[in-house]
Parts: structure tokens; sequence; C-alpha cells
């Protein structure tokens, strides 16, 4: 059956989640990138949209302007989350933040964030960035537009936004962690055997 999370999010709606689960979104979605991490962060601003309960996308969009405050997204693709490590676990912390969605992987920090605060990131597959933007309804608000198009915090309304993958769950496992510990088991005895194979190469 389709998981679908429903904002406003709950600690517990997210509690059965294990990393390498499938998930939808459907609610409020807001992008949130570098400059706006940096601002909450860094500069002590106050976010101008309230994100307890919701999800934000590293993600750089495409936006129309149609009319006076009415917009049309046309593509809405992520952007590396590792960017935003750094800021991701005081970011939770503050905003209360509940599904962080991004492209690739991210570390400790958000890991201990997500873990302390009840909270997932979960990746969004790169290369779909208009079939994601079917999935947006209604662009609800913006702010922040003084810094360009990909950093302005655009509040869309989704729709089962997805598919997204768990890749940090509240407990803090991190998918790309552990795959790279089975990854690296695997490739040491094949390491080898090519070695043995060109040691007469000098």
């Amino acid at each position: 059956m389709k998981k679908v999370l429903t904002t406003p999010i709950k600690d517990e709606d997210l509690l059965s989640l294990k990393p390498g689960d499938i998930v939808y979104l459907t609610g409020t979605l807001v992008t949130c990138r570098d400059v706006a991490h940096r601002r909450l962060i860094e500069l002590k601003r106050e976010l101008p949209v309230d994100l307890k309960g919701l999800a934000i996308f590293h993600a750089g969009p495409i936006v129309v302007e149609k009319g006076e405050n009415e917009f049309e997204m046309i593509s809405i693709g992520p952007t590396t989350s590792m960017r935003m490590e750094k800021f991701e676990k005081e970011f939770i912390e503050q905003t209360g933040v509940k599904l962080i969605v991004g492209k690739g992987g991210m570390g400790p920090n958000t890991e201990e964030g997500c873990r302390t605060h009840k909270a997932v990131h979960a990746v969004f597959p790169g290369g779909c960035a208009v079939l994601a933007a079917t999935c947006v309804e209604k662009i609800e608000d913006a702010q922040w537009r003084d810094l360009g198009m990909p950093e302005t915090l655009w509040v869309n309304r989704v729709k089962e936004f997805g598919p997204l993958i768990i890749s940090i769950d509240c407990e803090g496992n991190n998918l790309f962690e552990e795959n790279k510990k089975v990854y690296n088991a695997r490739k040491l005895p094949i390491i080898e055997e090519i070695n043995q194979q060109v040691k007469f190469i000098k």
C-alpha cells in the first residue's frame, strides 16, 4: 500500500519508516537551500515561513510568474543535500521541520538532528524535475525573493509528491552510510584479485 505523509507531520507518522522505504508527500513542501539555511543559522534571521511539521526540499526550481502573486511551477528538481549538512541539525532543531528532501545522502550532523528531534531525510530521484512539477497543485507563497529564483522560499501545495526514498530515519539510521560499508566489504577482495593479475605492470 502506498505510504503517504500528510502535513502537518507528527512524530508518530515517522516512527515506522526505515531507510529504503518509499513514501509520498501531500500538503506543504517548501523549497529551502543554501542561503536560507545560512540566513537562519549564521545570520540569526527568522524564517518568514513556519516550517513546524512541514517538509522542505533542497531544490532550485524554475517558476513562471503568471500575474501578481500568481506563479506556475515548471521544473522542481533536487539539489545536493550534502551542501546543507553543516546546518541541518540546528535547522531541524530551530524550525521543527519533519521531512527533508534532496539529492544524495547526508551525514552525521543530520543523523543526530533526525534522531534527537524525530525527523527524516529522503531522496527524490534525479532527472525527474519536470515530472515533480506536475505534483505541485499550487504555489501558495514566495518569500525572500531577493535571493533570486533558485533560493526563494517557494511554498508549494503538493499531492502525492514522490517517490521519496527514506535515506535517514528518525533513529538516525543512514541508508547511504550502511550501503558504503557493504560495498567497501565487497570491494576489497576484488581489488586484491585485480592487483594480483596486474602486479607485473610497473
